[in-house]
């Protein structure tokens, strides 16, 4: 089984930070297979992050406008976790 994975930018003003890194975590808790989302152009390749963990995610340091890519064998996860990770999670 290849991986899908799709690469995107942090929509959320604050980068994936407490609120955005929790209601991600969340989605990705709903699937069964796991996720992985590593930021692009970090120096040590392996820097994946299991994204159904918010602290995990906060620890990527991700800013606004950085790149994530997300990674997994489920093709709608990674659609449904990079969608998120485009928009301001911030915005009330």
């Amino acid at each position: 089984i290849s991986m899908a994975s799709k690469t995107v930018k942090v929509g959320s003003s604050v980068g994936l930070h407490a609120r955005p890194a929790s209601i991600i975590a969340d989605a990705a808790g709903e699937y069964d297979e796991d996720i992985f989302l590593s930021l692009v152009g970090e120096e040590d390749d392996d820097n994946e992050t299991d994204a159904a963990s918010s602290l995990m995610i906060m620890a990527l340091g991700a800013e606004q406008g950085d790149e994530v890519t997300v990674t997994s064998d489920n093709e709608e996860a990674v659609e449904k976790i990079a969608g998120l990770i485009e928009q301001d999670l911030d915005a009330s």
